[in-house]
């Protein structure tokens, strides 16, 4: 697929949300990256994670309260993403990119590969979100459909049932398939060419990888013997893949986001690029502390997709900005008062799919 482009030539509505943005910054003196509060929280939810570890692995407890242990781990590592990973990637963790880069490495530490998720995250889905072929976010075929444009399958009528299995998983299905099928591709998504890895890119690969299954496969199986390594790992891999998918699909596949086409001749997006990514995403619970600090401010996805380069410690105010704007200029700013509401409204848009 060749490279879908915008219609950026005047950028009106984004210059009037910068603009009010910028002077935010300039007028309280504040640097968009993270601060102290932000390096509070991701050293607590990492020592968090390390104590639920080495009590489940060196101290392990009844089996009805290391069930209940494995699944506040998962939780805990799909928070440390949210918070630490997530924000390093996009270089907003600190004001420092050796922090930033230390960050975006532990998505490594929790199975993944850092490398491959700026080009598929940062690039794909932050440019293409929700463009079909381009965002491999929903290019989940034939397993799910998300939207109309995708084919539908006899089995996608049961797709609001079945998508706990599949979100579940998804984490497994990311560290031990998707991650492999780049790095022996070489491509990062479909429509893009094959790369070479460098001596670097194929070191850490394949470093992390077993460094990964040790820790969480190996070490565990030597410790508390194979069925309940086994069965730990199913449960934390299964709750954190479920945690991350609910988060990210309430972001951008539920009722009132769009899923644009490009201009069959032209391969243009008619918006800017600004109102496509406010168009394509929605918020939800913004009003919600807990959710907010656990989520590291994902729930204010709409302003992440505008200013991936800020830290969500200053979302709340930066949507201030952008709901002045989207009002000004009429555009429809999508937003779910509660995560129940929003968790509702991505059922019903799966079974809508999966009927029509």
């Amino acid at each position: 697929m060749s490279k879908v482009s915008f219609d950026n030539s005047q950028s009106v509505f984004f210059k009037a949300i910068k603009e009010k943005v910028d002077q935010y910054f300039m007028e309280h003196n504040l640097n968009p990256a993270g601060n102290w509060r932000l390096y509070t929280k991701g050293i607590f939810q990492v020592l968090t994670a390390v104590s639920l570890y080495v009590i489940l692995v060196f101290f392990t407890p009844v089996p009805w309260l290391s069930i209940i242990l494995c699944g506040l781990l998962g939780i805990n590592l799909a928070l440390i993403g949210f918070n630490v990973m997530h924000e390093g990637g996009h270089q907003s963790f600190s004001r420092h990119s050796w922090i930033n880069s230390i960050s975006a490495y532990s998505l490594n530490i929790l199975g993944g590969n850092s490398s491959f998720w700026k080009v598929k995250h940062n690039v794909n889905h932050h440019t293409y979100t929700n463009i079909e072929g381009m965002d491999s976010d929903i290019d989940v075929l034939p397993f799910m459909r998300l939207h109309d444009e995708q084919p539908r399958f006899w089995f996608h009528r049961f797709q609001h049932i079945y998508w706990v299995l599949l979100y579940g998983i998804s984490y497994l299905v990311w560290i031990f398939y998707d991650d492999f099928q780049k790095y022996f591709t070489g491509k990062i998504a479909v429509h893009m060419e094959a790369r070479k890895w460098n001596a670097k890119e194929h070191f850490v690969f394949w470093f992390t990888k077993l460094a990964y299954v040790g820790v969480y496969v190996v070490l565990p199986i030597f410790m508390v013997g194979f069925a309940k390594a086994l069965i730990g790992f199913i449960i934390i891999t299964f709750i954190c893949g479920l945690f991350i998918s609910i988060v990210f699909q309430l972001a951008h596949v539920v009722q009132g986001t769009q899923f644009p086409a490009p201009n069959q001749h032209s391969n243009k997006i008619e918006n800017e690029w600004a109102i496509h990514q406010v168009t394509t995403t929605a918020n939800f619970a913004t009003r919600s502390k807990t959710l907010y600090w656990l989520l590291g401010g994902l729930n204010f996805q709409i302003e992440h997709h505008l200013f991936p380069r800020i830290s969500h410690i200053h979302y709340p105010q930066v949507s201030k900005f952008v709901k002045e704007v989207c009002k000004e200029y009429d555009i429809v700013y999508v937003e779910y008062t509660s995560m129940f509401k929003a968790f509702y409204s991505h059922l019903v848009h799966l079974r809508r799919l999966g009927m029509a």
